[in-house]
């Protein structure tokens, strides 16, 4: 492959759709584990929560579909939530 064709599959590559060995599963869940583990240690040792980093995603695999992104609930759905659940407490 050339350089171009290369550089394509790095960024576009699907390895959902791929086999992968044991031992490449192993590896990556090792990879994972650790990269987790650096994740922990440094939100840990992070004083305010707002400097932490995000957390690791795990490292895609075949027949798994890409984490779905959560969204988070605004202040008004948290209101509306609080209100709903304290009514019923009534």
């Amino acid at each position: 492959m050339s350089d171009e064709e290369l550089a394509e599959q790095s960024e576009k590559g699907e390895p959902e759709k791929g086999r992968w060995s044991q031992a490449e599963q192993l590896l990556a869940v090792i990879a994972d584990r650790v990269s987790r583990l650096e994740y922990v240690l440094i939100s840990v040792n992070t004083e305010h929560k707002s400097q932490r980093p995000k957390a690791p995603e795990p490292i895609r695999r075949p027949g798994a579909k890409p984490a779905e992104v959560r969204q988070r609930m605004s202040d008004n759905q948290a209101n509306t939530l609080f209100e709903l659940l304290n009514r019923g407490a009534t």
